[in-house]
């Protein structure tokens, strides 16, 4: 299949783009240097997050109100930070979808303000490919398969033909959401994420208890794991802690729980992995989204990487969460901003 080319003349000055996110509970608003040469800088990266009380999830009108209340004190944080100002931007990029409706909402309020106020071009971009395209940029890595694993996604992607090949996901709810609802029923906190306590807990876990194994050729279904382990909580053995029994005492504890869910779920996420790689004959993995933080799951695919011969590639969270979905269009803005026109 021929390559198109951009008819367009390439920028021959640094370009600054301004990337604003608000997709879920967390703000953030970051500013990038892209050079001619084709190197990236983040400049800022500031970031505020919308946290409900334990137990609680974050509804879409409150977050979206959330958002609304600190989006200029963050803009101007970013700008501070980067050293910039409004008039030193040469576009400006937000995220259009996917995420929650009333958040994005927000977001692309001011976004669209910013434009019209400043004259800057404006380009919408893709939640998912940003996620993908900044861990890229961040860990060099070439070609590789992905794991994208967050609150509203799992996905096994691999590039080709000028397109994201999605080759395998979640048949019902994404990983991220398994464990934060996991995470209201034993009661942890939401800050700073409901998936983070439940990582750290999994680490003081004793015991596997059983639970589903759910994949089904490239897919998984997670929805049957949360109800298993949601009824431990209900068995005659749980308890809150291991202290409120004696030491020879059988019982399950919220440690034990996390530790078993943790995995479970994510051994089925290496499995997928692994038969994309072969399939695609990669030996990169390049894990995405809030899950990827989690250095559980980069252990695991490390092991399975490294009996492949290959190598994993990850970021922490302060670009999984990061606003710099404009990265995901570096060539294509390189080609475009020059000669756009308002």
């Amino acid at each position: 299949m021929p390559v198109k080319r951009s008819p367009l003349t390439s920028s021959t000055k640094p370009l600054l783009a301004l990337g604003l996110e608000g997709s879920a509970n967390k703000l953030g608003i970051g500013v990038i240097q892209h050079l001619s040469n084709g190197e990236t800088h983040i400049l800022s990266n500031v970031r505020h997050t919308y946290i409900t009380p334990p137990g609680e999830g974050f509804l879409p009108r409150d977050t979206a109100q959330h958002h609304r209340d600190w989006i200029m004190s963050v803009l101007k944080d970013s700008l501070n930070a980067a050293g910039v100002n409004m008039h030193d931007i040469d576009c400006i990029c937000y995220t259009k979808g996917p995420g929650m409706g009333a958040p994005l909402q927000s977001v692309a309020l001011v976004s669209r303000t910013l434009a019209l106020l400043y004259k800057k071009p404006i380009i919408g971009v893709n939640h998912c490919v940003g996620h993908i395209e900044i861990a890229r940029v961040i860990t060099h890595a070439q070609n590789p398969v992905v794991l994208y694993v967050s609150g509203g996604n799992t996905q096994v992607i691999a590039y080709s033909r000028q397109r994201y090949r999605i080759f395998g996901e979640t048949l019902d709810i994404a990983v991220g959401n398994c464990l934060d609802r996991f995470a209201r029923v034993v009661n942890l906190s939401n800050d700073p994420s409901p998936g983070y306590n439940i990582e750290q807990l999994a680490k003081k876990g004793k015991r596997i208890v059983p639970l589903p194994y759910a994949t089904k050729g490239m897919d998984v279904s997670l929805g049957g794991i949360l109800t298993s382990v949601e009824a431990y909580t209900t068995d005659k053995r749980f308890r809150q802690s291991a202290e409120e029994s004696s030491v020879d005492e059988d019982i399950i504890t919220p440690a034990d729980l996390c530790f078993s869910l943790q995995e479970n779920v994510f051994a089925m996420l290496v499995e997928i992995t692994e038969r994309a790689m072969a399939h695609v004959r990669s030996k990169e993995v390049l894990i995405v989204g809030g899950v990827g933080c989690n250095e559980r799951l980069q252990q695991m695919m490390g092991v399975m990487a490294q009996e492949r011969g290959g190598s994993v590639f990850a970021t922490d969270e302060r670009y999984q969460y990061c606003s710099f979905y404009c990265i995901m269009l570096i060539e294509w803005i390189t080609d475009t901003v020059s000669t756009m026109e308002l």
